[in-house]
């Protein structure tokens, strides 16, 4: 998607050679005209799939399900981090290593609301090492649901998250695919 990848190229701030900073417009500061735009993009990909639920993690992913739900006139499911008193009953539970805050975290989803009826769109701003996108297929597949694809905002394809999770024959639609990234190169995109 030309639109985001000029955006990161404009905005986006490489750290460190591995982390690129979208929080002027993906990930902290949102810009909503943008999410807008992609959403459009995912019903593109995924419009003829029947999804009924989209399913992020929290928190970034949030914002981006939440817009891109309006297009399949859908509700965004989050798995949390914590669980929480607001969270009765039974859940699915599944572990997700956290690329940017190197900790592991025990996603949760309340059992009411991902069923087996359901079909289930991913939705995350990041794919690096696929940890968090395999915590979420866990959930869907233990609900019995059935898993349509992810949409990813950006993807780092010179880490193995893409890959891995292709190779579970997921689909996967990365709108913008980083082949490289530097302080002095900038970015290179697939």
């Amino acid at each position: 998607m030309k639109l985001l990848e000029d955006r990161i190229r404009k905005d986006g701030k490489i750290k460190g050679g591995d982390v690129l900073k979208v929080d002027s417009f993906l990930n902290h500061q949102m810009d909503v005209d943008l999410f807008n735009e992609i959403g459009k993009e995912f019903q593109r990909l995924y419009g003829d799939c029947g999804v009924t639920k989209i399913l992020t993690i929290e928190a970034s992913g949030i914002g981006i399900a939440c817009v891109t739900a309006q297009f399949f006139h859908c509700p965004v499911i989050f798995a949390k981090k914590n669980k929480t008193k607001n969270i009765a009953g039974d859940v699915y539970t599944s572990q997700v290593e956290s690329f940017t805050h190197g900790k592991v975290y025990d996603i949760i989803v309340a059992k009411e609301f991902l069923l087996p009826t359901d079909r289930v769109l991913l939705i995350d701003d990041f794919l690096a090492n696929g940890s968090a996108l395999q915590g979420l297929i866990n959930l869907v597949r233990d609900a019995g649901a059935t898993l349509v694809g992810a949409g990813i905002c950006v993807e780092k394809a010179f880490q193995p998250g893409g890959d891995l999770i292709r190779s579970m024959g997921v689909r996967v639609e990365s709108l913008a695919r980083v082949k490289s990234m530097s302080e002095e190169n900038g970015i290179t995109f697939c």
